[in-house]
């Protein structure tokens, strides 16, 4: 049998693709989260541990006897210190999905030092935003180790967002007041201008295409939590923006056996150092299916010892990256 890992959020979007990884990778997964009735319905034959976030004994009761856990619930700023917690009570390592730049940079600021006194390893934005970036500027990098700025250039085909991203969004602009973010001079900033439209020269056989300049992602959070790069920009293909914004895109809809949408992605990602630069390219299938993959790999290499740091970590510090983006490959085509 093998080991317990808890999913929570284990209903969504994205933790149905997690449970449906870690059954194939041999784990045995336990449905958690809030909603009885919708764990039951998500199961089949798995055990399922109903917790809220504002109920420790209940969040406790589902990590028990668990290797460690996946939070894909969110919206992460109500749901990740309260499962952080609860793992680092239980012992057992942590790993997220969240794309919410504000919850990242609580989870780095709030867990870095309980974390890493305690031994324990919690993994925030463990997937397509964050944790792939990352892992893709990491390995570009090579044995450099600073560079001027760092680029993530998002070529989607288009972007129908989940309830849950939608929900997450509004949080994020919530919390910061309706302005966008970017992070310039090592330090986010805050600005209230529009953002700017530009032309992005993606690898063939995208070419070319429109995106909107600094639509920030999770990227800007684990890129200089560990590298030394002080600008960190990221881009996203003007037809997957105008999806995300419009009110009326429905959510993605199943059109292969693995439950994956058509969507398709191209992530570029140049790192700049002096007039020198360096790439790093993967392209795939539907962002919240390949998700499942980046989560379950980083929960299989934290429980084997593959790790190089404890505390709280980005994918690209505590994995070696271009050895992690190599076990993707059944999920990911790269260009490094």
């Amino acid at each position: 049998m093998g080991q317990l890992v808890a999913v929570y959020g284990a209903y969504g979007h994205t933790g149905r693709f997690v449970v449906a990884e870690l059954l194939e990778r041999g784990f045995v997964p336990v449905l958690s989260g809030r909603d009885a009735d919708k764990l039951r319905a998500a199961g089949s034959g798995q055990e399922i541990r109903p917790a809220s976030v504002d109920d420790p004994v209940a969040l406790d009761r589902a990590l028990a006897g668990t290797a460690a856990v996946v939070n894909c619930a969110g919206p992460f700023a109500t749901t990740a210190a309260p499962v952080v917690e609860a793992a680092l009570r239980a012992g057992v390592p942590y790993v997220d999905v969240a794309a919410e730049i504000e919850a990242n940079v609580d989870t780095f600021a709030h867990f870095a030092e309980p974390a890493r006194t305690a031994g324990a390893v919690v993994v925030p934005a463990m997937a397509f935003f964050g944790g792939l970036g990352d892992l893709l500027a990491t390995a570009a990098m090579g044995d450099w180790t600073t560079a001027d700025e760092a680029h993530v250039a998002y070529g989607l085909s288009g972007w129908h967002p989940t309830a849950g991203t939608r929900v997450a969004g509004a949080v994020s602009r919530q919390r910061r007041d309706g302005r966008r973010v970017v992070y310039r001079n090592g330090r986010l900033d805050y600005r209230e201008d529009a953002p700017p439209t530009l032309k992005w020269s993606f690898p063939d056989p995208m070419g070319t295409r429109e995106v909107i300049g600094e639509f920030t992602m999770a990227d800007v959070v684990t890129i200089p939590s560990h590298l030394s790069i002080p600008s960190v920009c990221t881009y996203m293909a003007v037809e997957a923006a105008r999806d995300l914004s419009a009110a009326d895109t429905p959510s993605p809809v199943a059109v292969d056996e693995r439950g994956r949408s058509a969507q398709t992605f191209l992530v570029d990602v140049v790192v700049r150092s002096g007039g020198a630069e360096r790439r790093a390219v993967a392209s795939g299938r539907d962002i919240y299916a390949v998700t499942a993959p980046l989560a379950v790999e980083a929960v299989h290499r934290i429980l084997t010892g593959r790790t190089r740091t404890v505390g709280v970590a980005s994918a690209g510090e505590i994995f070696d990256a271009p050895d992690f983006l190599r076990a993707l490959s059944p999920h990911l085509t790269l260009d490094p």
